[in-house]
């Protein structure tokens, strides 16, 4: 199981025809966002070429003006992230239909600025991780510490540093959530 935006979601493990599973994931988006109101023509969802190694997966999309992005990395394979941004979409998208959820909550969850990857990686840059650092809790422990330093009411406090210690920490904790 992996939590993500608050759902539990059961991974899967796919050792073959990872490539035709990664088309009928993608397909599978596609008819969820449709169901909302999405036009196919406003839905990117890159392939690998390779659907077994390891890759960040993503879906991007236009709704009611904005621009909507959802990725994944923490499963092993681009495949199976994938299958996480699927379910995910299905279960926010289920929310709708049933009316638990409005279309503007939707928004608010997915909604990204087209260089959300630039600041993603300046935020990493900031606790000194690497690129590619995927563990929310160990990044959360060096926000905790530099936020005791930063803090304006701190000898060694910094306002504008503490100010760019919560956006960085805001940025990552939205993806790795």
């Amino acid at each position: 199981m992996v939590k993500i935006k608050g759902h539990e979601i059961g991974s899967i493990i796919v050792t073959g025809a990872g490539n035709r599973r990664a088309m009928q994931f993608k397909n599978n988006i596609i008819t969820a966002l449709r169901k909302i109101g999405v036009n196919e023509s406003d839905i990117d969802i890159p392939l690998e070429r390779m659907a077994l190694k390891k890759a960040k997966a993503s879906a991007t999309w236009y709704q009611s003006g904005y621009r909507m992005h959802y990725s994944h990395t923490l499963q092993s394979k681009y495949v199976e992230n994938l299958h996480v941004i699927l379910k995910v979409i299905e279960i926010e998208v289920n929310l709708i239909v049933s009316e638990i959820n409005t279309l503007s909550d939707f928004i608010l969850k997915f909604k990204e600025d087209s260089d959300v990857d630039d600041k993603r990686k300046e935020a990493r840059e900031f606790f000194g991780c690497e690129h590619d650092e995927t563990d929310f809790e160990m990044i959360h422990k060096k926000y905790k510490v530099m936020a005791k330093e930063l803090h304006p009411d701190m000898p060694t406090g910094d306002t504008e540093k503490f100010k760019a210690l919560n956006v960085a920490h805001k940025i990552l904790k939205r993806e790795l959530t």
